[in-house]
């Protein structure tokens, strides 16, 4: 019996799934092939190690707002410029160039006045004052599919509306719920799942796999924003961090150009399972300017390696 491969997507544009899951196994396949495992690239990308599929739930954010208990466009600010900021001020604390500094600098100033915000919108106009600044580092708009800041910020809201726990649909299912539910339909509910989530996705794997019975072998996360202290992490549920039961293994991977992840190490603010499990986290280098793009990560042997490993493990190879 195969395992079952679960892809989770994180923020962006609308995509089709089927498109993505081919992209995400071939990014793999090229993983695998650097990680010294080239009889099973063909393996992959035919479908033939594994049940893979793409946990697809982008089109959810596409509708319209339910009514009653949908965050705002200021309360989506608020996290955004949150979201920025600490993007910001980490990088700020390591060596950068003269211009990326000069850059980074500005935008922790756009994102810092002085005094409260006056006037109606003043946070968004903040906001995308820093994103319009940002977008001048390299990257962040020929590579990183950010056309403007308003798309950026567009983009980022997504974060926000999914840990807002709100906009129910008609049955009074919110928005962060019917998401996890996507992939908690992905996953095998009796067989081994091995995860694989990218950016938001690893937020939103991380409290669906807390409502699963299934065996997950391995749960990798790439370009993850669960450190982040601020934004992110206190709104996870539940509190406090800690493995899912359900997970056998967990690895964190980030790259230190990756502007969307953050540097602290997941062992450090993730309890163990009641199993002892605790995520490891370990650093990757991509080549190019933008680097925040799961392929990127999963191009890495580092990435690809443990999760065709435990794909053969799983199936007894």
């Amino acid at each position: 019996m195969k395992p079952r491969l679960v892809f989770v997507h994180g923020i962006g544009g609308p995509r089709d799934p089927a498109t993505e899951l081919d992209a995400w196994l071939r990014a793999l396949a090229a993983g695998t092939r650097a990680a010294g495992h080239s009889r099973r690239v063909l393996d992959l990308i035919q479908g033939w190690a594994a049940d893979a599929r793409f946990a697809y739930y982008g089109d959810l954010f596409g509708l319209a707002q339910g009514q009653g208990g949908g965050a705002d466009e200021e309360d989506d600010d608020d996290l955004v410029g949150a979201l920025l900021l600490e993007a910001v001020e980490e990088r700020l604390a390591e060596p950068a160039t003269g211009d990326e500094a000069r850059l980074l600098r500005r935008a922790h100033a756009q994102l810092t006045p002085e005094g409260d915000p006056q006037g109606a919108g003043a946070v968004g106009r903040q906001v995308l004052t820093a994103a319009n600044t940002l977008l001048s580092l390299p990257g962040l708009r020929t590579f990183g599919g950010w056309a403007s800041a308003g798309l950026m910020v567009g983009h980022l809201r997504q974060v926000e509306r999914y840990l807002h726990r709100g906009e129910p649909d008609d049955t009074g299912v919110t928005l962060d719920a019917r998401i996890r539910r996507r992939v908690a339909e992905a996953l095998d509910p009796s067989g081994p799942t091995i995860v694989v989530a990218h950016s938001l996705g690893t937020v939103v794997s991380l409290e669906a796999l807390h409502a699963h019975q299934g065996r997950v072998a391995l749960l990798v996360t790439v370009g993850s924003p669960i450190g982040m202290s601020t934004a992110v992490r206190p709104r996870i549920r539940p509190q406090p961090l800690q493995v899912p039961h359900s997970v056998e293994r967990w690895l964190n991977f980030w790259d230190r150009d990756d502007f969307i992840a953050v540097r602290p190490l997941l062992e450090k603010i993730v309890r163990p399972s009641e199993l002892s499990v605790v995520p490891v986290t370990g650093r990757v280098d991509s080549d190019g300017v933008w680097v925040h793009p799961a392929a990127k990560y999963l191009a890495q042997s580092a990435v690809a390696g443990p999760v065709v490993e435990a794909i053969e493990t799983a199936t007894g190879r």
